[in-house]
Parts: structure tokens; C-alpha cells; sequence
């Protein structure tokens, strides 16, 4: 069965204020298009969880849409601070948000039990670390066998009500093509409640099939599937377009105030009403600029067997 719809449309019957919402991606497949979406919907009181928030959770910081923020490293990727998340911790501009911080591999532990079912997962990198001290939610327990430390760290669930993740290529009943760095999104996807899976392209099911091994996300997790071209710019996706440094560069100075943000958002976001539209904005020769060598990896046997 297809799954296939619009953005606008994916966003409107999945989300609802005050939500535990994940946005996926690490360093690339940051779906900046349903991030942009959530603001243009305007969106209010969100848990927005990431490993590593980055520019997309700046501007839905700025434009209002979060009461808090789980994470465990956030900043502006090679450039700096991210200046609406700092206003917002510690002036309350545009509005307080509460911060609760993890490790890296806490945050992935976290979505690795929820996704399992399990009541906790046990970290031992947390020996010695001071966020025991600050987060109520790393515990420890006694350790039931003889080997090993007689306490150690653990780390709850981490389930959100949603999860938007992009992904290279999928078909039409969300079975997914992944490659590149992934971070913790497959975790992601296997622990929400409902799964928004924006693509490059969509490919007919054969070619999602032979090669099975890349099918990191498969349809029983999928809620709807996005056909979103250029959805995660300024971030990028492999293989397909390379990362916009000079985007992140420029939001450094862009976001200096309050004001400046959301004027900002009013003219890349607001202003415009879908991602295409934005794309337009921005323009052909910068896209076109964005697009790799080609460097495809040597083919594989995967053989062909009957079943007699």
C-alpha cells in the first residue's frame, strides 16, 4: 500500500503541540524541509530531541515551537554557537526552554532501549562523568554478576511521539535505502510512535530489493513517505548533493539577534510555502554547485537462488 503524500500533509496528521518529536540525521540527512514545515505550522510546546542539534532546531527554537530541548551536543558545525538556543537557555528569548543533556551515546542507548522494549540500557562511559550529577535520569544500578564495576550507569527509554527521518531512496510503502553516516536515526525510527520518512527519490520496489542490506529502514516502521528532493539543504546528503558550508557560515552572523532570526525565518520560511518554493529562492547555480563527483562503490554478487 502506498504511503506516499506531501509534506505539508505528512506534518499536519503526525504531529501535535506539546510532542516528544525527533528530528534524525547526523551531519547529513537533516530533514531541514519538515523542520521548516513544523514552523510554517506553527507548532508549539515540543520536547525536540537530537543528538545534535544544529541549525534546524536554531530556527525552530527562534520561531517559538519548543519548550525543551534533549540532547547531547548542540552547536553550529564548525562554526560556533548556536545563537537562538543560547538566547532562549539564558535570557528566555523567545521564550524559556528547559535542557536535558546526554551524552552521545547516551541519547543512542536511550533510542536503542526504547526501539528494544527494554526499561534501561547500561553505559559504562558515564564512569566518572559529571552528568550523573545533573541529570536525574542517568542512574545506577548494581551490577548482578561477579566480573566488573559493582555499580554502573544506566539510561531510560527514549521513545518520541514522532520521528522525521530522510533517507536516500525508498518506495512507495516506506522500505529504505540508507548510506552515510546515520548516526543514531535507525534507533530513531524503531522506538517512535509514528515514523515521517522524507526521500531524494522514490524507486520502485525491485530496485529497494536488490540490494537488501542498504534497507536500514524498513515499511512495517514507516507512517508516511515524502518525496522531498534537496530536503535536508544546507545539511547534504551522500551521493546526492554535498553540504552548504557557506549556509552555516552565513547563519552565524544572521542569527546575532533575535530579530534578525525571524526576519529570516520570515523570508525563507514563512515567506515561502513549500521546500520547492524555498529551493527556487535560493537558487539554481547554488544548488548546482552543491553536486559531488561521482564515486560509485564496485558492484556486488548477491547471487540468485531457487527455491527447490
Amino acid at each position: 500500500m502506498s504511503k506516499v503524500t506531501d509534506m505539508q500533509t505528512a506534518i499536519k496528521r503526525s504531529l501535535d503541540d506539546g510532542q516528544d518529536v525527533y528530528l534524525g540525521g547526523f551531519t547529513h540527512l537533516i530533514p531541514f524541509a519538515a523542520g521548516h514545515e513544523i514552523i510554517r505550522q506553527e507548532y508549539q510546546g515540543l520536547n525536540l530531541i537530537r543528538a545534535t542539534p544544529d541549525l534546524i532546531y536554531d530556527r525552530m527554537i527562534a520561531a517559538g515551537c519548543a519548550d525543551k530541548v534533549t540532547f547531547s551536543w548542540a552547536g553550529n558545525p564548525g562554526v560556533g554557537s548556536l545563537r537562538a538556543f543560547r538566547r532562549a537557555v539564558e535570557d528566555g528569548v523567545p521564550a524559556p526552554i528547559e535542557i536535558e543533556e546526554y551524552s552521545h551515546f547516551g541519547m543512542v542507548s536511550r533510542l536503542a532501549a526504547g526501539a528494544q522494549g527494554l526499561p534501561f540500557l547500561p553505559l559504562k562511559s558515564y564512569t566518572g562523568s559529571d552528568l550523573i550529577d545533573t541529570n536525574d535520569n542517568i542512574r545506577t544500578v548494581t551490577n548482578p554478576y561477579e566480573e566488573g564495576p559493582t555499580e554502573i550507569a544506566v539510561v531510560p527509554p527514549l521513545m518520541p511521539d514522532v520521528a522525521i527521518i530522510h533517507a536516500q531512496r525508498a518506495d512507495e510503502s516506506g522500505n529504505a535505502h540508507l548510506w552515510g553516516i546515520c548516526g543514531e536515526t535507525i534507533e530513531a525510527a524503531f522506538a517512535a510512535d509514528t515514523v515521517v520518512l522524507s526521500v531524494e527519490e522514490l524507486v520502485d520496489g525491485s530496485v529497494i530489493r536488490s540490494d537488501p542490506n542498504r534497507t536500514e529502514i524498513p515499511q512495517t516502521t514507516v507512517d508516511y513517505v515524502v518525496k522531498e528532493p534537496y530536503g535536508t539543504h544546507p545539511s547534504y546528503v551522500q551521493g546526492y548533493y554535498n553540504r552548504d558550508n557557506e549556509a552555516y557560515l552565513e547563519w552565524d552572523t544572521i542569527s546575532e539577534t533575535h530579530e534578525s532570526t525571524v526576519a529570516w525565518l520570515e523570508e525563507w520560511v514563512y515567506g515561502t510555502a513549500t521546500h520547492t518554493e524555498y529551493l527556487e529562492k535560493l537558487g539554481a547555480d547554488r544548488v548546482l554547485d552543491l553536486q559531488p563527483e561521482t564515486n560509485y562503490a564496485a558492484p556486488v554478487n548477491m547471487g540468485r537462488y531457487s527455491n527447490s
